[in-house]
């Protein structure tokens, strides 16, 4: 049995609630534009240009760190000081892996935000992983935008955790802040150096009580290993703090390490060029993801797939042979859209009361 079609708004009605800071029409705004349905794409991409041009202020700062690290704890510290001690406003975009047998995620960092999830001034959306690599959710990209032009002057990225894949964060964020533990090993052997060579800082956390001492050694040793990589392009030396997310010590120290990076890139021109090579990177990213569309609607590929996916189970055929006849089939024949199956459509429509809702490099270093 087919399911109902979300019930969506009128364009201008998303338009003019995320302009004028509605939270629920931001959230239902969200929503289309992280949806797979192919009815919903044309109006993400009209929603997405007509908001455009009232982004682009806000600062944005992508945070990950190892397993256990106390991110959200930490972003809702962060939050905190931004709301109670500098009067500001924040969104916080966080990404839960997605279990690859059930495809369904927890969300559970809002629970961890406990005052950030009751602040009028914060808007938390948990989004799931989907099995997009890069620590960030398949659009965390359009959402920061849809934030930015509902006029939230801070976007604050949680990733999934950190890993040698989990760096797309970097090409969509102006501060990269990694967190990291002390007293856990040897702290130089987790330095992921692809991550390492595109931090902008480095924040030692849980920084309290005995664990101090051994936090400010790890600062120390950290701060040592940063110097043997070569100097940043954009003239900003990574600098590495301790800080603790439950007692609030180091919290603002970092912020004004942010504010500090941004005035320089500001100032000297590098921040204009990387958001033009973040838009470039964009393009290339939504040119993947609709050519990763049309081959997955095409209709010889599709009736193909199944046949070849048996034959490489079964070892009767290679995986390379396969992909060679799959994307032979894409070339010679257009992709034809069809309507979306069952397992596509949403079982309800949207839930605009709960603007937290989930939705079904290169280093910038080198590079500038």
């Amino acid at each position: 049995m087919q399911t109902r079609s979300p019930r969506r708004l009128p364009l201008q009605r998303y338009v003019a609630g995320v302009l004028g800071g509605d939270r629920m029409v931001l959230a239902r705004a969200i929503t289309v534009v992280e949806s797979t349905l192919p009815s919903d794409g044309e109006l993400a991409a009209r929603l997405l240009d007509a908001l455009l041009p009232h982004t682009g202020h806000a600062l944005r700062v992508g945070i990950t760190g190892v397993p256990g690290v106390g991110k959200s704890t930490f972003i809702d510290a962060l939050g905190m000081h931004l709301i109670r001690d500098r009067g500001e406003n924040l969104a916080v975009l966080s990404v839960d892996p997605s279990s690859a047998i059930s495809g369904g995620s927890i969300l559970g960092d809002k629970t961890r935000m406990e005052r950030l999830a009751v602040e009028e001034r914060a808007f938390i959306r948990p989004s799931p992983a989907q099995g997009h690599l890069g620590g960030v959710a398949r659009r965390t990209r359009e959402t920061m935008l849809l934030c930015e032009a509902a006029g939230y002057c801070n976007i604050l990225v949680e990733t999934v955790g950190v890993g040698q894949s989990e760096t797309a964060v970097r090409s969509m964020t102006d501060f990269f802040l990694l967190l990291m533990l002390s007293g856990a090993g040897d702290e130089l052997q987790g330095m992921k150096r692809g991550i390492i060579e595109m931090l902008d800082g480095m924040a030692i956390n849980k920084a309290d009580g005995d664990n101090q001492p051994k936090a400010e050694r790890a600062r120390a040793e950290y701060a040592g290993a940063l110097h043997l990589f070569p100097a940043s392009a954009d003239g900003w030396t990574p600098r590495v703090l301790t800080c603790s997310s439950t007692g609030g010590t180091g919290i603002a120290e970092i912020w004004r390490m942010v504010l500090a990076h941004r005035e320089l890139l500001e100032g000297n021109g590098f921040l204009a060029r990387l958001r033009n090579l973040q838009a470039l990177q964009w393009m290339n990213e939504l040119t993947a993801l609709g050519l990763e569309e049309l081959f997955r609607r095409n209709r010889a590929v599709g009736e193909r797939l199944p046949l070849l996916r048996d034959q490489v189970h079964r070892g009767r055929v290679t995986p390379f042979a396969a992909s060679r006849e799959l994307l032979a089939l894409f070339q010679r024949q257009p992709a034809i859209e069809e309507s979306p199956t069952d397992d596509e459509s949403p079982a309800s429509d949207e839930s605009p009361a709960n603007d937290e809702s989930p939705a079904s490099e290169k280093s910038r270093k080198e590079t500038l």
